[in-house]
């Protein structure tokens, strides 16, 4: 796609969905986190691609599949900081 000549998609392929991300991305980094460090940030990206993938849901049902999906595990202070 080149925009700069206003070619914004061809057939069933556009920018909208990943401009749609990046854009709900650096709202949520710059409005919710302030600062990010890159050992974490495939932890912030998995966050918002599951908010992404679920946008759908109201966020009741969203935090249901999200403690859901934690198959009773538990994390605790030091796992999250060693990145274990």
């Amino acid at each position: 796609m080149r925009h700069s000549t206003f070619e914004y998609a061809r057939g069933d392929v556009h920018t909208n969905s990943i401009e749609g991300f990046v854009g709900m991305l650096k709202r949520g980094l710059n409005g919710i986190y302030h600062s990010v460090c890159k050992k974490h940030l495939h932890r912030y990206l998995s966050e918002f691609e599951f908010r992404h993938d679920n946008g759908a849901l109201s966020d009741g049902q969203r935090m249901v599949k999200a403690v859901k999906s934690a198959n009773h595990k538990r994390l605790t202070y030091r796992q999250m900081v060693d990145g274990i």
